[in-house]
């Protein structure tokens, strides 16, 4: 899947301010149907029991699945705060978010992407409009 969001904006007023375990949960859990649960030592945000992010307190990381395609375009915009798991799940899109360097715009963005990567159809149509909502329609 392709990004689920039409762009990303790493403008400045939202920069360099940490992104905290309640706003992470707060957006996590405002997607249909997502949950919280324990995940070894780290928090897991899922969506019909999928993982798509967790959040590692002790280190103030975030690791969403993404796919490689959506993985390489979000390192792209900022390698020092997302970049991929270096090690075999890195390959997979598992993808490491650097909390207190992550603009909040681009997480937001990040962790809607992984919501959509593991959610079923029907949910992430919930969140994104549909093509015919977005057509612009002209008077003939």
């Amino acid at each position: 899947m392709a990004l689920c969001i039409d762009t990303f904006n790493t403008s400045k007023k939202n920069s360099l301010t940490m992104v905290s375990i309640d706003t992470f949960r707060k957006i996590a859990l405002s997607f249909p149907e997502a949950t919280e649960e324990p995940h070894f030592e780290k928090t897991s945000f899922r969506v019909k029991n999928k993982i798509f992010a967790t959040y590692d307190d002790l280190n103030k990381r975030a690791c969403i699945k993404l796919s490689e395609i959506d993985q390489d375009v979000f390192a792209s915009a900022d390698r020092t705060s997302i970049y991929p798991v270096d090690n075999k799940w890195g390959n997979q899109g598992w993808t490491i978010i650097e909390m207190s360097k992550v603009h909040k715009d681009l997480f937001v963005d990040a962790l809607t992407t992984a919501y959509c990567e593991a959610a079923p159809k029907k949910l992430v149509e919930q969140i994104q409009p549909r093509n015919n909502e977005r057509r612009i329609t002209t008077n003939r």
